[in-house]
C-alpha cells in the first residue's frame, strides 16, 4: 500500500491518532470502490482535460458538466485551440454552466500557458500563478493527472471529513482539516489500487453518496454559506444582459446599440414577471461588465 505521509509517531498534532487514520484510509478506499462512478473526466490523464473538468465542476452537479465538458473539448480541444480563440467564442461555449467569469479565467490562462511552453505544469505553485486556478483546482490537475501528492480539499471530500473524523462538531474550520487531508493522502502513485488519484475519486464518491444519504455534512464547515438566490439577483441580470450581447455576435462590426440592449432585457425580465431595468441600471450593468473584460464599446454600439 502507498502510505500516507506521517507528522510523527503520535499524530504530529492532527487531533487523529494514527490507527484512527489508518482505519479512516481503509473505510473510504472501501466506500470508494463500492460507490465508484465511472465519470468520462476520469477516463483521461490530459491535464488539459482535467482542468476544465475541475473548473466546470465547481459548485455545478456532475449532470450539468457531462456533456457540456465533451462538446467544450470538441470545440477547444487543446489548451493552444482555447488560447486561439475568441473571447465571445468561449464565453458563448460556457453559456448555462454560470459564473462566466470562469470562462474568461480559462482564456486568460490558456494565453499564459502557449504563452510558457504550451503545457500545463505539475507544480503547484505554476499553476496557481495562473489565472482563475486556486489551490483545490491545482490539487485536482496534480492528482488526476500527474498521480501526485496533493491536498485536494472540495466540498464532497471536506463532507467526508466532517462525517467520520468531526461527527456533531460544528464550525470546523478548513485550517483543521488541510493537515488531515494532506496526512491521509498517499505521498506516491507506487500502489494503483491506493494512490492520489484513486484515494481522491474514492473520498469524491463517498462524499457525494453521503450528501443523498444524510444531513450535508458541509454545513458544519465553518466556512459554509447558503448559495444565494439567482433568479432577480444580480449575478442573473448580468449573466441575461451577456446572453444578449453574444445573441448579436452576428451583427458583426455594427455591434448591437444601447436602445435595443434595453429593449431586449426589458422583454426578458417582463417574461420572468420582473420589472424592466432602468437606462441607468443597463448602464451600470454594461460598464461593470465592461470593466472585467466581457465587451467594449465602439462607436456608440456593444460588442463582446
Amino acid at each position: 500500500m502507498a502510505r500516507a505521509p506521517r507528522r510523527d509517531a503520535d499524530g504530529g498534532g492532527l487531533g487523529v491518532s494514527p490507527s484512527d487514520l489508518d482505519a479512516f484510509r481503509a473505510l473510504v478506499l472501501e466506500r470508494g470502490r463500492e460507490l465508484y462512478r465511472d465519470l468520462p473526466w476520469r477516463r483521461t490523464r490530459d491535464p488539459y482535460e482535467i482542468w476544465i473538468s475541475e473548473v466546470m465542476l465547481q459548485q455545478t452537479q456532475t449532470t450539468r458538466v457531462d456533456g457540456r465538458w465533451q462538446r467544450w473539448l470538441e470545440r477547444f480541444p487543446t489548451v493552444a485551440a482555447l488560447a486561439t480563440a475568441g473571447p465571445a467564442e468561449v464565453l458563448e461555449e460556457w453559456q448555462g454552466l454560470g459564473y462566466n467569469r470562469r470562462a474568461l479565467a480559462l482564456h486568460r490562462a490558456a494565453r499564459a500557458i502557449c504563452e510558457r511552453g504550451g503545457a500545463l505544469s505539475a507544480d503547484a505553485r505554476a499553476l496557481t500563478a495562473l489565472p482563475g486556478i486556486g489551490p483545490a483546482t491545482a490539487a485536482g490537475i496534480l492528482a488526476f493527472a500527474f498521480d501526485l501528492h496533493a491536498v485536494y480539499l472540495e466540498t464532497n471530500v471536506r463532507a467526508v471529513f466532517l462525517h467520520e473524523l468531526f461527527p456533531g462538531a460544528e464550525g470546523v474550520s478548513d485550517r483543521a482539516l488541510l493537515p488531515l487531508v494532506d496526512a491521509t493522502c498517499p505521498a506516491d502513485a507506487s500502489d494503483p489500487s491506493d494512490d492520489p488519484r484513486t484515494w481522491y475519486y474514492a473520498l469524491l464518491d463517498y462524499g457525494a453518496y453521503l450528501k443523498r444519504t444524510v444531513p450535508n455534512p458541509s454545513r458544519r464547515s465553518s466556512g459554509h454559506t447558503r448559495q444565494s438566490r439567482f433568479e432577480g439577483s444580480h449575478r442573473q441580470k448580468r449573466a441575461e444582459l451577456l446572453r444578449v450581447l453574444l445573441a448579436h455576435r452576428e451583427d458583426g462590426p455594427a455591434g448591437v446599440d444601447f436602445g435595443t440592449i434595453c429593449a431586449e432585457l426589458a422583454s426578458e425580465e417582463e417574461k420572468a414577471g420582473r420589472s424592466a431595468l432602468s437606462a441607468p441600471e443597463v448602464r451600470a450593468l454594461l460598464d461593470e461588465l465592461s470593466a472585467e473584460g466581457f465587451c467594449r464599446s465602439e462607436n456608440g454600439a456593444w460588442h463582446v
